[in-house]
């Protein structure tokens, strides 16, 4: 039974896109294992308080996660 733990900073994404997040990652490990894991596949998706996480020793906060992503084209 697949347990997949997806991290977030708090405040990046709203109720729909963490849905999404959790059908998709479920779909990428249906695929890659058979639709007999869907049943027993969790999905958890947990947000960090902002400031709670950091990348090369710098904290991140909501805001800036929200700026790295509005300056990066979106994938059609």
């Amino acid at each position: 039974m697949p347990f997949i733990n997806v991290k977030i900073i708090e405040g990046v994404f709203s109720a729909a896109q963490k849905q999404d997040i959790v059908r998709k990652v479920t779909d990428a490990m249906v695929e890659i294992e058979g639709e007999n894991m869907r049943p027993v596949t969790w999905v958890v998706v947990e947000e960090v308080a902002s400031g709670d996480w950091g990348v090369g020793g710098t904290p991140l906060h909501t805001a800036d996660v929200k700026a790295i992503a509005a300056a990066q084209p979106v994938a059609s």
